[in-house]
């Protein structure tokens, strides 16, 4: 039995599609290719138990859909994985009616965060045998793969149609069954990691990788956020620290130069001490450099930064989100304003790099309140406590809270799920989608006082500071294009 995990070319005036691994869809004019783990883990397990696969990437490849196509036919799987996003959602439709015109006998399966809050959607409007409701595509996949060739039970968490071809389901997925220590190491030849090694702006080192030792964020209530939709913070899950330094270990072998752990907050406790100390006394941290994705007040120590400094850590992505203490609140991101400044500068000062993430639209933000967002960036800039940053239109991702908070008080502009790209303002605001996109333009000029770009010049020590430095421009003067006038919904 053959199985494809498939990413099919997206063609868009917008640019290249981020989809796989991101938690937030963008169409970019500078292509960034982040590998997707979770996939990645189910194409590892389905190999391992005797299924013959095939990693079909057809974005980072960068195929046209034509050569996608012909590829796929040759290819012929028993069953294609496809993983999709609110923003593509129609798009894959319209691939799945066409695959099924040419493979009727092949199976198709949808899995990402927009299908498991809307899975009997997906079975109404397209062809598609099936929809995972769950983030744990993984095992899934596995028990899926089982059920064709065997008549394994389907655990709960899928949509299909049964005998008479009404749609109907298993029942609810439950993410405790899954043990994250019983996943294999992933096989990265399979799953062609060098596809996703060197076009990515967290990768100060190439050949670069993606690791990803929880699932997802251990607070995991932001109301925006789409990946509480697969991975509520409540059942948030962590491999061994063993089993994530194994992991490190086989990346280093491969001659990765810098990790990205993209578990949604990295594990904090014991699980990180005993991670970074494992990285120390392994002599992995005189190897490979990592970077993660944490919480501002998520580590209160600045023996734990420090910590992490010396087991190799360099870049650290914070959702700072706002400056607005009612926006922290509404959005329960669990964070005081005042925390803001004193977190990022304990972490800096241990020498790491901080990256921020912050958004401009939400319905209840005047547009002073959004300038203090970037007021509070232009500050931390200066100050130097922070070295990169990121900036969005916020979106109401279908099946989270605040796209309910929408539909409960009128505020969508379009249910056009093709708008929902961070480009454009899609819901009613106290300013206009123009004069938000003019915002982010700003967030992305706050970096731009003398005081940071001398300690930039000054920290240039090796051919990579520079090299990273001009990717960082490029990557920037994408931003700028991305946010640049054009005509919305």
């Amino acid at each position: 039995m053959k199985i494809s995990i498939s990413y099919p070319p997206l063609k868009s005036s917008k640019g290249v599609a981020c989809l796989g691994q991101n938690r937030q869809f963008q169409w970019f004019n500078a292509p960034t290719y982040i590998y997707p783990v979770i996939p990645a883990y189910a194409a590892t397990l389905l190999k391992n138990n005797d299924y013959a696969v095939f990693w079909d990437e057809g974005i980072a490849e960068g195929l046209s859909f034509v050569a996608w196509k012909k590829r796929i036919i040759l290819e012929a799987p028993d069953l294609i994985a496809i993983e999709t996003k609110t923003p593509v959602i129609k798009m894959h439709w319209e691939i799945i009616a066409s695959l099924k015109s040419l493979l009727p006998k092949t199976k198709i399966v949808l899995m990402g965060d927009h299908v498991t809050a809307f899975p009997e959607e997906s079975m109404q409007n397209s062809l598609t045998d099936f929809v995972i409701a769950s983030g744990d595509y993984d095992f899934m996949l596995l028990n899926l793969a089982n059920h064709l060739k065997s008549g394994e039970t389907l655990e709960g968490g899928f949509w299909f149609r049964n005998g008479e071809g009404k749609i109907t389901n298993s029942g609810p997925a439950d993410l405790s069954r899954h043990n994250l220590n019983d996943l294999p190491l992933i096989d990265r030849e399979l799953t062609k990691w060098n596809l996703y090694a060197y076009k990515n702006g967290n990768f100060k080192y190439t050949p670069g990788a993606y690791m990803m030792s929880g699932r997802d964020c251990w607070w995991g209530r932001c109301t925006f956020c789409a990946w509480t939709i697969l991975f509520p913070g409540k059942n948030f899950r962590t491999m061994s620290a063993k089993k994530a330094l194994d992991e490190v270990e086989s990346l280093i072998e491969l001659g990765v130069k810098e990790i990205m752990e993209d578990s949604g907050s990295l594990p904090i406790g014991p699980w990180i001490e005993e991670f970074c100390n494992g990285m120390i006394t392994r002599g992995y941290n005189k190897k490979i450099t990592m970077s993660c994705n944490m919480r501002i007040t998520g580590i209160r120590d600045p023996k734990i930064w420090q910590l992490m400094k010396k087991a190799g850590f360099r870049f650290i992505l914070f959702g700072l989100e706002s400056a607005n203490q009612e926006t922290l609140d509404r959005i329960d991101k669990n964070l005081k304003v005042e925390e803001i400044e004193p977190g990022l500068k304990m972490c800096k000062e241990a020498g790491l790099e901080p990256h921020i993430t912050a958004m401009i639209g939400y319905p209840w933000e005047t547009k002073e309140m959004a300038e203090r967002t970037i007021k509070l960036a232009k500050k931390l800039f200066k100050k130097g406590y922070v070295d990169t940053l990121q900036g969005t239109i916020v979106i109401p991702y279908p099946g989270t809270p605040l796209h309910k908070y929408c539909l409960e008080n009128n505020l969508l502009l379009t249910e056009d799920y093709a708008h929902y790209d961070q480009r454009e303002m899609v819901m009613k605001a106290q300013i206009s989608s123009q004069e938000a996109k003019d915002l982010v333009r700003e967030l992305y000029k706050s970096f731009a006082s003398p005081q940071f770009i001398w300690r930039k010049l000054i920290s240039i020590r090796n051919p990579s500071d520079i090299k990273f430095i001009f990717m960082a421009g490029w990557k920037w003067l994408g931003k700028m294009i991305d946010f640049s006038k054009k005509k919305d919904c």
